[in-house]
Protein backbone atom coordinates (compact mmCIF):
# COMPACT_ATOMS: atom_id res chain seq x y z
CA UNK A 1 0.00 0.00 0.00
CA UNK A 2 1.00 3.34 -0.96
CA UNK A 3 1.05 5.91 1.47
CA UNK A 4 0.72 9.67 -0.22
CA UNK A 5 1.74 12.61 2.00
CA UNK A 6 0.61 16.13 1.02
CA UNK A 7 3.37 19.02 0.64
CA UNK A 8 2.18 21.32 3.80
CA UNK A 9 1.82 17.92 5.91
CA UNK A 10 5.79 16.80 5.16
CA UNK A 11 6.51 20.54 6.02
CA UNK A 12 4.96 20.38 8.87
CA UNK A 13 6.39 17.21 9.88
CA UNK A 14 9.87 18.11 8.82
CA UNK A 15 9.51 21.41 11.64
CA UNK A 16 8.50 18.97 13.96
CA UNK A 17 11.18 16.82 13.83
CA UNK A 18 13.13 20.04 13.45
CA UNK A 19 11.76 21.11 16.50
CA UNK A 20 12.53 18.32 18.94
CA UNK A 21 16.05 17.79 17.96
CA UNK A 22 16.86 20.98 18.49
CA UNK A 23 14.96 20.62 21.92
CA UNK A 24 16.86 17.23 22.37
CA UNK A 25 20.23 18.15 21.14
CA UNK A 26 23.33 17.85 23.57
CA UNK A 27 23.93 21.44 24.95
CA UNK A 28 20.92 22.91 25.21
CA UNK A 29 20.04 24.38 28.09
CA UNK A 30 17.48 23.50 30.45
CA UNK A 31 16.11 26.52 32.65
CA UNK A 32 13.52 25.64 35.90
CA UNK A 33 11.67 28.72 37.67
CA UNK A 34 12.61 32.00 37.11
CA UNK A 35 14.69 35.03 39.11
CA UNK A 36 11.54 37.35 38.90
CA UNK A 37 9.36 34.87 40.37
CA UNK A 38 11.60 34.15 43.69
CA UNK A 39 12.63 37.85 43.67
CA UNK A 40 8.95 39.77 43.16
CA UNK A 41 6.39 36.60 44.40
CA UNK A 42 8.10 35.17 47.04
CA UNK A 43 8.72 31.77 45.97
CA UNK A 44 11.39 30.45 47.62
CA UNK A 45 10.94 26.53 47.70
CA UNK A 46 12.59 24.33 45.19
CA UNK A 47 11.56 23.63 41.59
CA UNK A 48 14.00 20.94 40.82
CA UNK A 49 15.67 18.57 42.94
CA UNK A 50 19.03 18.34 41.51
CA UNK A 51 19.30 14.36 42.47
CA UNK A 52 16.61 14.06 39.74
CA UNK A 53 18.90 15.61 37.01
CA UNK A 54 19.63 11.78 35.44
CA UNK A 55 22.35 12.27 32.82
CA UNK A 56 25.18 13.53 34.98
CA UNK A 57 28.25 13.17 32.13
CA UNK A 58 29.06 16.66 31.35
CA UNK A 59 26.95 18.32 33.52
CA UNK A 60 27.26 21.97 34.32
CA UNK A 61 24.60 23.93 36.30
CA UNK A 62 24.24 27.32 38.47
CA UNK A 63 21.81 28.41 40.53
CA UNK A 64 20.84 29.48 44.22
CA UNK A 65 19.81 26.86 46.76
CA UNK A 66 15.86 26.73 48.35
CA UNK A 67 14.87 29.58 50.40
CA UNK A 68 17.69 31.28 49.40
CA UNK A 69 19.69 29.32 51.89
CA UNK A 70 22.95 28.85 49.72
CA UNK A 71 24.09 28.83 46.11
CA UNK A 72 24.72 25.79 44.06
CA UNK A 73 27.49 25.25 40.90
CA UNK A 74 27.77 22.26 38.85
CA UNK A 75 31.24 21.80 37.04
CA UNK A 76 31.75 18.71 34.90
CA UNK A 77 29.28 16.37 36.52
CA UNK A 78 30.25 17.07 40.50
CA UNK A 79 27.81 19.68 42.19
CA UNK A 80 28.64 21.50 45.02
CA UNK A 81 26.95 23.94 47.76
CA UNK A 82 27.93 26.69 49.54
CA UNK A 83 26.22 28.22 52.69
CA UNK A 84 27.51 31.23 54.75
CA UNK A 85 29.14 30.07 58.04
CA UNK A 86 30.46 33.74 59.06
CA UNK A 87 31.19 37.19 57.42
CA UNK A 88 35.22 35.67 56.29
CA UNK A 89 34.19 31.99 56.03
CA UNK A 90 32.11 29.66 54.78
CA UNK A 91 31.56 25.56 53.55
CA UNK A 92 31.32 24.39 50.29
CA UNK A 93 30.56 20.64 50.04
CA UNK A 94 29.64 18.04 47.07
CA UNK A 95 26.54 17.00 46.63
CA UNK A 96 23.56 16.43 44.84
CA UNK A 97 20.74 16.53 47.59
CA UNK A 98 19.90 20.10 47.43
CA UNK A 99 17.14 21.44 45.80
CA UNK A 100 16.70 25.00 43.91
CA UNK A 101 13.89 28.10 43.58
CA UNK A 102 15.68 28.17 39.62
CA UNK A 103 18.57 26.54 37.63
CA UNK A 104 20.19 26.56 34.52
CA UNK A 105 21.47 23.10 33.65
CA UNK A 106 23.55 21.47 30.43
CA UNK A 107 25.31 18.74 29.12
CA UNK A 108 28.43 19.99 27.34
CA UNK A 109 31.23 17.20 26.53
CA UNK A 110 33.15 19.30 23.96
CA UNK A 111 33.97 22.54 23.99
CA UNK A 112 36.31 25.19 22.24
CA UNK A 113 39.14 26.95 23.86
CA UNK A 114 39.22 30.58 23.45
CA UNK A 115 42.13 32.39 25.15
CA UNK A 116 40.81 35.93 25.93
CA UNK A 117 43.29 39.05 25.07
CA UNK A 118 44.15 41.11 27.83
CA UNK A 119 41.82 43.58 27.52
CA UNK A 120 38.98 41.36 29.20
CA UNK A 121 39.37 42.41 32.45
CA UNK A 122 36.35 43.04 34.62
CA UNK A 123 32.60 41.18 33.70
CA UNK A 124 31.94 44.24 30.94
CA UNK A 125 34.64 43.18 30.19
CA UNK A 126 33.77 39.52 29.39
CA UNK A 127 30.19 40.01 28.30
CA UNK A 128 30.61 42.67 25.43
CA UNK A 129 33.24 40.17 23.98
CA UNK A 130 30.78 37.20 24.54
CA UNK A 131 28.69 39.17 23.22
CA UNK A 132 30.16 40.46 19.96
CA UNK A 133 32.13 36.59 19.00
CA UNK A 134 29.00 34.44 19.78
CA UNK A 135 26.82 35.95 17.23
CA UNK A 136 26.44 32.56 15.20
CA UNK A 137 26.44 30.15 18.46
CA UNK A 138 23.32 28.80 19.38
CA UNK A 139 21.99 31.00 22.50
CA UNK A 140 21.45 30.79 25.09
CA UNK A 141 24.35 28.65 26.44
CA UNK A 142 26.29 27.69 29.40
CA UNK A 143 30.05 28.47 29.61
CA UNK A 144 32.86 27.88 31.60
CA UNK A 145 35.86 29.81 32.59
CA UNK A 146 39.64 29.30 33.90
CA UNK A 147 41.64 31.72 35.14
CA UNK A 148 43.92 33.46 37.98
CA UNK A 149 41.69 36.18 39.68
CA UNK A 150 43.68 39.15 40.93
CA UNK A 151 40.80 40.37 42.93
CA UNK A 152 36.87 39.05 42.86
CA UNK A 153 33.60 39.62 44.72
CA UNK A 154 31.53 36.99 45.52
CA UNK A 155 28.22 36.04 47.70
CA UNK A 156 26.35 33.33 49.11
CA UNK A 157 22.70 34.29 49.71
CA UNK A 158 21.41 33.70 53.60
CA UNK A 159 17.77 34.80 53.84
CA UNK A 160 16.78 33.67 57.39
CA UNK A 161 14.56 30.91 57.73
CA UNK A 162 10.73 31.56 57.85
CA UNK A 163 11.68 35.16 55.73
CA UNK A 164 9.30 36.49 53.38
CA UNK A 165 10.50 38.28 49.90
CA UNK A 166 8.61 40.76 47.78
CA UNK A 167 11.62 42.57 46.47
CA UNK A 168 15.11 41.97 45.23
CA UNK A 169 16.23 43.75 48.09
CA UNK A 170 14.34 41.42 50.84
CA UNK A 171 15.91 38.89 48.55
CA UNK A 172 19.40 40.14 49.56
CA UNK A 173 18.94 40.48 53.16
CA UNK A 174 21.20 38.46 54.91
CA UNK A 175 23.46 37.98 51.89
CA UNK A 176 27.53 38.11 52.77
CA UNK A 177 30.05 39.14 50.16
CA UNK A 178 33.50 37.45 49.98
CA UNK A 179 36.74 38.87 48.89
CA UNK A 180 39.14 36.47 46.84
CA UNK A 181 42.88 38.12 45.56
CA UNK A 182 45.12 36.07 43.42
CA UNK A 183 43.19 32.97 43.20
CA UNK A 184 42.97 30.26 40.57
CA UNK A 185 39.42 29.91 39.78
CA UNK A 186 36.92 27.87 37.51
CA UNK A 187 33.81 29.69 36.70
CA UNK A 188 30.54 28.57 35.10
CA UNK A 189 28.28 30.91 33.76
CA UNK A 190 25.36 31.46 31.74
CA UNK A 191 24.90 33.88 28.71
CA UNK A 192 21.72 34.87 26.92
CA UNK A 193 20.16 38.41 25.42
CA UNK A 194 17.06 37.20 26.31
CA UNK A 195 16.51 35.77 29.52
CA UNK A 196 16.85 39.39 31.58
CA UNK A 197 15.53 39.06 35.36
CA UNK A 198 14.42 35.19 33.71
CA UNK A 199 17.88 33.90 34.51
CA UNK A 200 20.32 37.26 34.68
CA UNK A 201 19.42 40.40 36.46
CA UNK A 202 17.34 43.15 34.43
CA UNK A 203 21.35 44.82 33.69
CA UNK A 204 23.49 42.23 32.73
CA UNK A 205 23.52 39.00 30.10
CA UNK A 206 25.43 37.11 32.24
CA UNK A 207 25.09 34.72 35.25
CA UNK A 208 28.20 33.19 36.86
CA UNK A 209 29.28 31.30 39.78
CA UNK A 210 33.18 30.78 40.73
CA UNK A 211 34.54 28.41 42.44
CA UNK A 212 38.52 28.07 43.43
CA UNK A 213 40.79 25.22 42.04
CA UNK A 214 40.73 23.80 45.51
CA UNK A 215 36.83 23.72 45.80
CA UNK A 216 36.99 25.54 49.10
CA UNK A 217 35.28 29.09 48.24
CA UNK A 218 32.23 29.23 45.88
CA UNK A 219 29.81 31.82 45.57
CA UNK A 220 27.73 34.24 42.82
CA UNK A 221 30.42 36.42 41.31
CA UNK A 222 29.55 39.83 41.46
CA UNK A 223 32.79 41.91 40.66
CA UNK A 224 36.39 40.56 38.92
CA UNK A 225 39.58 41.69 37.53
CA UNK A 226 41.14 39.02 36.06
CA UNK A 227 44.78 38.56 35.89
CA UNK A 228 46.22 39.08 32.32
CA UNK A 229 47.51 35.98 29.96
CA UNK A 230 45.41 33.32 32.74
CA UNK A 231 42.54 33.54 31.50
CA UNK A 232 40.35 30.99 28.98
CA UNK A 233 36.90 30.55 27.56
CA UNK A 234 35.83 27.51 26.61
CA UNK A 235 32.47 27.83 24.60
CA UNK A 236 30.18 24.56 23.79
CA UNK A 237 31.01 22.71 20.73
CA UNK A 238 27.64 21.83 18.34
CA UNK A 239 29.31 19.91 16.18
Amino acid sequence: MNIKISFPILLFLIIVFSAFNKQNSPNNVMIVGQMKDVMWKGKLQGNINLDTINDKEGLYGIGPVEYLSGEILIFNGKSYKSTVLSDTTMHVEETFTIKAPFFAYSNITKWEKVILPDSVITINDLEKYINNTTKELHRPFMFKISAVVDEAMIHIVNLAEGAKVSSPKEAHEGMIDYILNNEEVDIVGFFSTEHQSIFTHHDTYLHMHLITKDRKKMGHLDDVRFKKGELILYLPQYN
